[in-house]
């Protein structure tokens, strides 16, 4: 959430950023009801002002001029309480204009509708070293070496629906903990958290109003999160930290659920799009200071691609135009795997900080130096995500027997060094 007197003094900025993000909102009609909201706030004010002072008079007043004053607070008390409603009623339609504003993009984001305009800013590894003449896909290679069944998981789970066995299940497992390993020598405290998490925190982390229609709902209101992140910045909701304590650095695992709404007809096969998955995600709260979250950003990016390198898969990073970022995104880069099957990258891991947009919807602060109070920045980053991951790495890996060779990173983890029949 953008701060209402920046939204005021920059009305031009906040549009213009609307526009680059693709996102409409309704500026003009917010400040109409800010106007109104401080014009009833400052009213209320005035009327409990004099309600206090007669209040403070009765005490002291003499029977005549007790009942006087009494009389007299009638037609006010009844008029601050109508005040008081309808200030209840404009405050509801502003926080519910508010939490539409987008989050300014920074200056470096490039213009562009969707993720075809995304810009690659770096790209390592040779996906042509890293392929068969003619590649065989991910499905194919799992189910002849009965490292998953698809067919018995759309039967038990429905529509993109996976069982991962054998030892597809084991190399999940391996890539598990092998990220455990390498993400905590990096200085993260490590949490498992909720996957259901109540509506409050989708709000204070952006993904609602926006990205609703992706979350599933239970029947008491709470929703199934997409990521850790959720659950882990809703963990200091309404808390002021210390200075001393920041960065706070958190690497999360926690299942995750996406209903993929708008995507039917995309992916349907294999795990490259599926509902139900697993994450370690970095998250991060540090001070308010642009200059803190740029380098961070760029050092939680950093730890995923050198996760990635250890593994020896060829990737490129983009950074994400301004029609592909989300509704509190100020910068954001994609990681994509190379898929020698579909002759393409994959996203396999996002990077994004905020500025202080998710701290002041969750009420986040410390004290600084000077005890001031300030809104914390934060920022999360995948550090990596499976079953996806499994489909980069089993098809650069896969030879012409049929078989599938083992990163060595991964080997200590697995305990062989190849997968066959």
């Amino acid at each position: 959430m953008l701060d209402i007197k920046f939204i005021r003094e920059n009305k031009d900025a906040v549009l213009a950023g609307a526009k680059k993000k693709h996102l409409e909102v309704d500026i003009d009609k917010l400040l109409q009801i800010d106007e109104k909201r401080r014009a009833l706030m400052a009213k209320t004010e005035s009327l409990r002002a004099m309600q206090n002072d007669a209040s403070k008079k009765i005490p002291s007043a003499s029977p005549e001029e007790k009942a006087k004053l009494l009389e007299q607070m009638k037609p006010l008390k009844e008029e601050f309480q109508a005040k008081e409603k309808e200030l209840q009623e404009v405050e509801h339609e502003w926080q519910l204009l508010m939490v539409q504003v987008p989050n300014l993009p920074d200056h470096s984001v490039p213009d562009g509708d969707s993720d075809a305009d995304n810009q690659e800013v770096r790209r390592w590894g040779d996906e042509y070293k890293a392929q068969l003449a003619t590649p065989r896909s991910h499905i194919d290679i799992m189910q002849t070496l009965g490292m998953a069944d698809f067919e018995r998981g759309a039967k038990v789970a429905g529509f993109r629906g996976y069982f991962l066995k054998g030892d597809g299940a084991l190399l999940n497992f391996a890539i598990w903990r092998y990220a455990q390993d390498f993400f905590l020598k990096k200085g993260f405290v490590p949490m498992v958290v909720p996957s259901l998490v109540r509506r409050v925190n989708f709000l204070g982390t952006g993904y609602i109003p926006q990205g609703e229609e992706d979350l599933y709902k239970t029947q008491d209101g709470d929703f199934l999160a997409g990521t850790a992140e959720v659950a882990t910045m809703g963990y200091h909701m309404n808390e002021v930290l210390e200075a001393k304590e920041l960065p706070i650095k958190y690497l999360s695992f926690s299942p995750c659920f996406r209903r993929e709404a708008g995507s039917h007809s995309k992916d349907v096969k294999g795990l490259i799009r599926v509902h139900e998955f697993y994450k370690w995600e970095q998250v991060v709260l540090c001070e308010a200071s642009h200059e803190e979250s740029v380098k961070l950003h760029e050092w939680l990016n950093g730890n995923t691609e050198e996760f990635i390198q250890t593994l020896k898969i060829p990737y490129h990073t983009v950074v994400n135009c301004g029609g592909d970022l989300g509704l509190g995104q100020v910068k954001k880069y994609d990681i994509e795997l190379w898929v020698p099957g579909e002759q393409k990258y994959r996203e396999i891991s996002s990077a994004s900080y905020f500025h202080d947009f998710q701290t002041r919807r969750l009420n986040i602060r410390y004290r600084d130096a000077q005890g001031a109070m300030q809104y914390a920045h934060s920022l999360n980053s995948t550090a990596i995500p499976t079953p996806r991951i499994l489909v980069s790495l089993i098809e650069n890996y896969q030879q012409e027997d049929g078989s599938i060779v083992i990163p060595e990173a991964l080997r200590p983890y697995f305990g062989k060094d190849k997968i066959s029949k």
